[in-house]
């Protein structure tokens, strides 16, 4: 799906969304450079993996947010956790670096990545901001919608304090 099929899909289920334009940006520092109506709902996406290569994540933090993977290991009782490779990444979600988004998870055919949300997110004003599968916008979904939609595809999702 790219952008544009991401604002259709969402547009098809009357799910309330707002976007934002702007240049290509490949990590929080560029990112914090561009006007954003909402820059403290902005999300920053990690998709790492446990070190037997069998279990994958999706980690969704505030923008602000460093994540210790150990102490997120230690918290969610997981394997050791170290990010997934550029190819990895591309099987898995069909995404570039810079692009990691939790609407990459709608190409996780094999339904396996598990998606952990910070649960700072549910706290008012209820949305966050990630990329449409493309980092040249920022789509501003609620919280509890992107969730759902990720349980309707057949992914786990957790809410967690990370």
């Amino acid at each position: 799906m790219n952008k544009q099929e991401i604002y259709s899909y969402l547009k098809d289920r009357h799910i309330w969304y707002e976007v934002t334009e702007h240049t290509a940006v490949y990590n929080m520092e560029e990112l914090s450079k561009i006007a954003l109506p909402y820059p403290e709902q902005e999300a920053k996406n990690l998709f790492v993996r446990d070190d037997k290569k069998e279990n994958y994540y999706l980690i969704t933090v505030k923008g602000s947010k460093r994540v210790d993977l150990k102490a997120f290991k230690k918290g969610n009782g997981t394997r050791p956790l170290c990010f997934a490779s550029e190819e990895e990444l591309m099987r898995i979600l069909q995404l570039t670096p810079g692009s990691v988004t939790p609407f990459g998870i709608f190409h996780d055919r094999e339904r396996s990545v598990h998606f952990y949300i910070d649960r700072e997110f549910l706290d008012a004003p209820h949305f966050l901001g990630v990329h449409p599968n493309e980092n040249t916008a920022t789509v501003w979904i609620k919280t509890q919608d992107l969730a759902d939609l990720i349980r309707e595809h057949g992914n786990s999702v957790d809410v967690a304090d990370i």
